[in-house]
């Protein structure tokens, strides 16, 4: 599923509760005290509601249900249901906005006059497409809606005031992305949950030994790799554009060593065997593409080191009672425009940052 936002993708999210569940180290957490009766969460002196969760979650149990339908949530994986899962999802992102609404006021950065208008704009849109039934069922006002989409626009403000100034030189080299084509013979298989089981010793042997026949049919002058592919590989994918750092390493190693039109010799991943021949060792565009995609992989790590940092200095109180009650809203969301979506069409942020 797509996710939304600067604020989403600016750090891996950081469940900031997880030590009131797995007892990870995380100190200074208070449960059940002194919280209102609609009140999630506090992280120092922002409070999350109920209602605040509830849009949330509405509104990712919709993004589920439009792609997949309602019988996605009969999924479970390890004992954990997909709507905990999503619950877990939510609660993360939440913590997230309310800390960098926090690290905003630490740093002086606010919303302009023209922003808090366009945020205001998008939350009239979004709570009118609320049926009365849909609001009262969150919880939710006009204000409610209005104050979500302040922080998360302000979290995404602060975001880009601290990455401003992360401008990396990337050169051709560390963004260059090649083109090749491989022949895949498989050594393990994997069940839906995620867990590999190798093959025997004897079985592998002889996935070898059919690699190297295949791969001694690759180096014959009238050869077909293409041809070769569609007969013998196991992957559904036979060419693959990919830069450095993206791939297993041996394979990565094997590709990058090739000239255009040359075959590598029998490659060993953790998932079997390659063979490997480079059809572009070079592409302009999606190397420059690339640049773009390592400079914000730079930034993130700047800001996740900031984040991090500012993270472990708060007190973070769960009301761990009242979120056992949160869950989905049966046949919630009909006709409801998607948060982000909403946020996305009417707020534009003035990203010339600087702290006021």
């Amino acid at each position: 599923m797509k996710r939304k936002g600067i604020v989403l993708a600016a750090v891996c999210l950081m469940l900031l509760f997880s030590g009131c569940r797995d007892g990870a180290g995380i100190t200074r957490v208070v449960l059940t005290t002194g919280f209102r009766q609609d009140e999630i969460f506090r992280i120092e002196n922002r409070s999350c509601s109920l209602a605040e969760v509830m849009v949330f979650l509405t509104n990712m149990q919709n993004q589920y249900e439009n792609v997949y339908g309602e019988e996605i949530w009969e999924m479970e994986s390890g004992g954990i249901t997909l709507e905990e899962s999503v619950k877990e999802t939510v609660l993360a992102q939440l913590a997230q906005i309310k800390t960098m609404n926090l690290l905003a006021e630490r740093n002086r950065v606010f919303l302009d006059s023209e922003e808090r208008r366009q945020v205001k704009e998008a939350a009239e849109v979004y709570f009118g497409s609320l049926s009365r039934e849909d609001a009262e069922s969150m919880g939710a006002s006009a204000e409610t809606i209005e104050s979500l989409y302040l922080e998360y626009a302000l979290a995404e403000k602060v975001y880009q005031y601290i990455i401003k100034d992360i401008n990396p030189e990337i050169s051709d080299d560390e963004a260059r992305i090649i083109t090749v084509q491989h022949i895949f013979f498989r050594t393990s298989t994997m069940n839906g949950m995620g867990e590999r089981t190798e093959f025997s010793d004897e079985v592998k042997a002889d996935v070898r030994k059919s690699a190297r026949e295949v791969l001694r049919l690759s180096r014959e002058e009238d050869a077909d790799f293409e041809q070769l592919i569609l007969t013998y590989s196991e992957s559904e994918t036979g060419t693959l554009s990919f830069g450095k750092g993206e791939m297993d390493q041996s394979f990565e190693e094997a590709a990058f060593n090739l000239e255009t039109g040359e075959i590598s010799d029998l490659v060993e991943t953790s998932q079997g065997y390659h063979i490997i021949k480079c059809i572009s060792t070079f592409n302009r565009e999606e190397t420059d593409a690339n640049k773009v995609k390592i400079v914000e992989k730079r930034r993130r790590e700047v800001f996740g080191e900031e984040y991090e940092a500012f993270v472990e200095s708060l007190t973070r109180d769960l009301n761990e009672e009242l979120w056992q009650q949160v869950s989905f809203l049966p046949g919630s969301g009909d006709g409801v425009m998607d948060f982000f979506d909403v946020y996305d069409r009417y707020v534009s942020l003035n990203l010339d940052v600087t702290a006021s």
